[in-house]
């Protein structure tokens, strides 16, 4: 991997003297994500060299073109797993590519996201050094954490070339629990059920256009006896209440939602609509606009298909609720030309200006400064 590195710093070298920019690509399954993309192609991919890795210590090192699959079989063959479920839209996934995106999936809102579990990197800046943040333990506190500030950067402050990373053995046993009602009803019950010592992982609720009510279910984790008594107290604390349980139903696919290969992701309701991603507080109300809607995270995701034209109305909302709303996926109609709406709500001016030092410092001539993140 040494040459690989090499020749990456080259790279940055020569981009610098030239004052061109670089577009980092690992996998390139998450090209969509971000702003459209500038610059020359940096590939990652000859990344790979041997994993470190001792299952009794819980932590993984690899490279940052390690493929995804590649890691995730290693880990299962010792039990062990990515706890904040990376998705991936392809075979080409890679490790610095999850942690560039800061992207998690269902059990993100109880075991925390990618920045939890990153616990050191190594990097090369827009000068072409190769510098090294972090470690490989989770009590290091020496100097200052940039390792996870990558997580979620896209590469824009450099390229990332090695990666140690948390992980968690593997739940002993896993249940869902599905009940239809209305998404407000969801968000009531999900609230009281975190004020409750439950096994509770993840959660969903989906619309169902034909009903105009939902199905939200629930994802549960632990040991089998904390899971027997978690179904027992749920269904009793439903069983007067607005949610109606399912106990015939599917169960969902979390790999699927995970992936975004439900139905709701695979079918948008029209040309024109595109994906939008809402963060906000779990205890946010249900935003009325009538638009398809997927909610996650117990209340702290929330996804919508609106056109490009109702970015105002999504932002608006949820800047009062304390959140902010990303243009995730493009519509058929119009691809890349929706874009002009922004991808990512504004940041204030104190986070835009924290955004700038940082950059400055890491990549002083603007080598990866490809507008990525607007």
């Amino acid at each position: 991997m040494q040459d690989a590195i090499q020749s990456i710093q080259a790279q940055v070298a020569q981009a610098a003297r030239q004052q061109s920019h670089l577009r980092i690509v690992g996998g390139g399954t998450k090209d969509f994500l971000g702003q459209a993309l500038h610059g020359d192609t940096l590939s990652t991919r000859a990344l790979i060299g041997e994993i470190a890795y001792e299952p009794t210590e819980l932590v993984v090192t690899a490279g940052a073109g390690t493929p995804l699959s590649q890691l995730e079989g290693l880990l299962a063959a010792h039990n062990q797993y990515l706890p904040f479920d990376p998705p991936r839209w392809g075979a080409d996934t890679t490790l610095g590519g999850v942690v560039a995106a800061g992207l998690a999936g269902p059990g993100r809102a109880s075991v925390g996201g990618v920045r939890d579990f990153v616990l050191g990197a190594h990097l090369i800046n827009g000068k072409a050094e190769h510098l090294q943040f972090g470690g490989q333990v989770m009590k290091n506190v020496a100097g200052y954490d940039v390792s996870r500030l990558l997580a979620g950067s896209m590469g824009t402050l450099g390229v990332i070339t090695q990666l140690s990373i948390k992980v968690l053995p593997m739940p002993l046993a896993q249940a869902t629990l599905n009940w239809q009602c209305a998404q407000k009803d969801a968000l009531e019950q999900l609230l009281r059920w975190r004020a409750q010592p439950l096994p509770i992982d993840a959660s969903c609720w989906v619309a169902d256009a034909a009903s105009g009510l939902g199905v939200l279910s629930v994802r549960l984790r632990g040991a089998q006896v904390a899971i027997d008594a978690a179904r027992d107290q749920m269904l009793l604390d439903t069983r007067d209440s607005a949610l109606h349980g399912l106990e015939s139903a599917t169960e969902l696919d979390w790999f699927a939602l995970r992936d975004q290969r439900l139905h709701f992701f695979a079918n948008a309701p029209d040309d024109q609509a595109c994906l939008w991603r809402l963060s906000v507080p779990p205890a946010s109300p249900v935003m009325e606009l009538g638009l398809p809607r997927l909610m996650e995270w117990h209340g702290a995701q929330r996804w919508f298909w609106a056109s490009a034209h109702e970015a105002h109305g999504l932002r608006d909302w949820a800047a009062r609720v304390g959140g902010h709303a990303t243009l995730f996926r493009v519509s058929v109609a119009h691809g890349l030309a929706d874009k002009a709406v922004g991808v990512y709500s504004t940041l204030a001016p104190a986070l835009a200006q924290i955004n700038e030092r940082l950059q400055a410092q890491f990549d002083p001539h603007g080598v990866f400064r490809t507008q990525r993140l607007g």
